[in-house]
């Protein structure tokens, strides 16, 4: 799957979670400090991301992770184990 056509379905996903616009959203986009996702919105997201790759993410990395570019990482890592 390519980086590109990944980063444009999370950014997707993080903007039907949140309520934001795609356009407010970039790679250095900070999840709780620009967009306001709280922990609830954290677990909708990895549920949606899990749902939508077939992956899974361990409950120890969702506090971790505090960008756009941090969860796109993340989402590459778990699909080249596969």
């Amino acid at each position: 799957m390519q980086a590109e056509k990944i980063e444009n379905e999370i950014i997707s996903i993080i903007s039907e979670i949140s309520g934001f616009d795609k356009e407010e959203i970039s790679l250095e986009t900070n999840l709780p400090y620009d967009l306001e996702v709280d922990s609830i919105k954290a677990i909708e997201l990895t549920v949606a991301l899990e749902k939508k790759y077939k992956i899974s993410i361990r409950d120890s990395e969702i506090p971790e992770i505090n960008t756009v570019g941090q969860i796109l990482d993340l989402t590459k890592r778990l699909l080249s184990q596969e």
